[in-house]
C-alpha cells in the first residue's frame, strides 16, 4: 500500500498511486514498506524478467500476465539491441548507458512502461474518464513523455518546457512528436516555473471539476508518479548484475554509483534499489552550477529562492528537486510532520533540517557540483583518455566522480548513470572536443553529422532527419497563462 510523505493520506493501492500521480493535496505517495530482494535471484534473467521481478511487489493487483506484457517493451525492438541499458567498461570505472531507447535519453526507460501501468490501473480503478497527463520537462522528459503516450486511446498529454531552455534537438524532438493526442506549450520561464504550475493545478477543485465535466482526470508523467519512478529502479539492479557478470565486482560486494541530478527521481530509484538490498555503498550525486542539493547535503539549508543559470545541461537546471521530498521522508525516519512543515508554502522554499536528518543524508549522499567551463573540460579530457564521448550531463557526474576520488580515494567499483546521448547536445560536445572552435557549430543539425565524423559513433536513429519533420504549431505563453491554455484545450 501506498502513503503521503505529509501524512494526509494512506492505503492507497498502487493503481490509484499511480492513476492520481500525486497527493491531491499535497504531498507524494511512497510505499508503506521496502520489499526485500536478493540480486542472486536475478543472475542470468534479461532486462525485461529483471523489471519484471523488481516490479512485481510494489504491484499487487498487477496479474504477472500482464506485468509480462508491460515489461516486453525492453525486448520488442523499441529500445536498441538485445540489452537496453549496457554497462560500458570505462578506465577502472563503468557507464551504464540509459539511452538506447527512442528519444536518446534515460527517460525512456521508465516512460516507455507508464502508459500501460497507468491503463491497466485505470482499469482496476473502474474509472469512467479519460486521463489528461500534464509534464512539466526541463528537456528530455516531455519528448520521452509524448513519445510514450501518442496516439493511446483514452489519454491526452500536454508537455510544458521553458522557451530557450532546452536544447534545440530536444525542441525538435518535441514538436515533431505525432498523435493526435498530444499538445506541447512553450512557457516564458524557467523549469520550476512550468513545474509549480503543473503542481497548483493538481490541487485546484474547480478545475478538477471542469475537467471531470468532459470526463476527464489529471495524472502526470513526471517522476512525481510512483509508476514513473518505480521503472527506474531496475536498471540500478541490471547494473550491478552486470559488474557482477563482467568481474568488475565480486559476488556480494558493493558498487557506488554517480548519478547527474535535477529533479533527484534518479537518485532516489538508486537509494530504493539500496533499501531492497542491492550492495550499494555511496550514492554519488552530481549537480550543475544550479547546485542547491549541494549546498543543502553541505550545510543541511535547503533553499530554492536563488539565482537560476541556464546552462549547457538543461535537464539539470532545477532548483525545486521534486522528488528530494521523498527522500526527506525516509531521512528523517518518515516523519510526515516534519516533512509538511519543511514543506509548508510559508517558507517560500526555504527550510532547514535538524541535525540528525542531515548527519544521516550525508552519510547517504556524497554531494558535488561542476560548472561549464569543468563540463566541458571533463568532456575533452575524458575523450582523449578513454575514447569514450560524455555528453554534458553525464560529464558533470564524470567530474564529481573525479573529486569524490581526490577526497576519499575510494576504490569501490563506480558506476556513472549516462543520462542521455551525446547527439542531443553535439554543439555543446562539439565544442569541448574541438578545443572551443565556434565556427564549425553554426547549424545543430550539421553538427550532429559533424560529431559522428570525428568520433564514429553511430547517431541514434530516433535523432535522425529531425529537421525535416514537419513541426507543430507550438502555442507560447506565460508561466501565469498554463491554467488558461490548459482550460481553453479541454473545457
Amino acid at each position: 500500500m501506498y502513503e503521503s510523505t505529509r501524512g494526509n493520506l494512506s492505503g492507497q493501492s498502487a493503481s490509484q498511486a499511480i492513476t492520481f500521480g500525486m497527493v491531491p493535496n499535497g504531498g507524494l505517495f511512497v510505499p508503506s514498506t521496502f520489499p526485500v530482494l536478493n540480486w542472486q535471484d536475478l543472475q542470468g534473467l534479461t532486462y525485461r524478467d529483471v523489471a519484471q521481478r523488481v516490479m512485481t511487489p510494489y504491484l499487487p493487483e498487477f496479474s504477472q500476465d500482464v506485468l509480462s506484457d508491460i515489461v516486453d517493451v525492453y525486448a520488442d525492438g523499441t529500445f536498441d539491441g538485445l540489452n537496453p541499458a549496457p554497462l560500458i567498461s570505462v578506465g577502472n570505472f563503468g557507464v551504464l548507458e540509459l539511452w538506447h531507447g527512442p528519444t536518446a535519453a534515460f527517460k525512456d526507460m521508465a516512460l516507455q512502461v507508464l502508459p500501460d501501468l497507468l491503463k491497466v490501473s485505470q482499469n482496476h480503478l473502474d474509472l469512467d474518464t479519460d486521463v489528461l497527463i500534464l509534464v512539466a520537462t526541463s528537456g528530455d522528459t516531455g519528448k520521452a513523455a509524448l513519445e510514450g503516450f501518442k496516439n493511446r486511446a483514452g489519454m491526452h498529454i500536454v508537455v510544458f518546457y521553458p522557451e530557450g531552455g532546452v536544447s534545440a534537438v530536444q525542441e525538435r524532438q518535441m514538436t515533431t512528436t505525432e498523435g493526435i493526442n498530444t499538445h506541447v506549450v512553450a512557457v516564458k520561464g524557467n523549469f520550476d516555473q512550468c513545474q509549480a504550475a503543473v503542481k497548483r493545478m493538481f490541487a485546484m477543485d474547480t478545475l478538477k471539476a471542469q475537467l471531470e465535466e468532459k470526463h476527464l482526470i489529471f495524472s502526470s508523467a513526471n517522476s512525481i508518479n510512483w509508476g514513473r519512478l518505480l521503472p527506474q529502479i531496475v536498471y540500478y539492479y541490471w547494473a550491478y548484475l552486470q559488474a557482477v557478470e563482467q568481474g568488475k565486482v565480486n559476488s556480494g560486494n558493493n558498487m557506488n554509483v554517480v548519478i547527474p541530478t535535477g529533479n533527484f527521481g534518479n537518485l532516489l530509484a538508486a537509494y530504493y534499489a539500496k533499501r531492497m538490498g542491492l550492495p550499494i555503498d555511496r550514492i554519488i550525486s552530481a549537480s550543475n552550477s544550479n547546485n542547491v542539493l549541494f549546498d543543502f547535503f553541505s550545510t543541511g539549508v535547503y533553499q530554492s529562492k536563488r539565482a537560476f543559470f541556464q546552462t549547457i545541461s538543461p535537464s539539470m537546471d532545477i532548483l525545486v528537486s521534486s522528488n528530494f521530498e521523498r527522500f526527506l521522508f525516509e531521512m528523517s525516519g518518515r516523519n510526515s510532520k516534519q516533512v509538511q512543515t519543511w514543506y509548508d508554502s510559508s517558507n517560500q522554499g526555504t527550510f532547514t533540517v535538524d541535525p540528525g536528518t542531515l548527519k544521516l543524508c550525508q552519510a547517504t549522499v556524497f554531494a558535488g557540483w561542476a560548472n561549464e567551463e569543468e563540463t566541458l573540460e571533463t568532456i575533452s579530457r575524458s575523450y582523449k583518455a578513454y575514447e569514450y564521448v560524455f555528453d554534458p550531463h553525464t560529464a558533470v557526474a564524470m567530474k564529481v566522480y573525479e573529486d569524490y576520488l581526490s577526497v576519499t580515494n575510494d576504490q569501490t567499483f563506480t558506476v556513472i548513470a549516462s543520462t542521455a546521448s551525446p547527439y542531443k547536445f553535439s554543439t555543446n560536445v562539439l565544442t569541448a572536443l574541438e578545443g572551443g572552435k565556434q565556427e564549425s557549430l553554426r547549424d545543430e543539425w550539421v553538427a550532429l553529422g559533424d560529431l559522428s565524423k570525428l568520433t564514429g559513433w553511430k547517431i541514434p536513429s530516433g535523432l535522425q532527419g529531425l529537421d525535416k519533420k514537419p513541426a507543430k504549431i507550438v502555442e507560447v505563453c506565460e508561466p501565469e497563462g498554463i491554467m488558461e491554455v490548459l482550460q481553453r484545450m479541454f473545457t
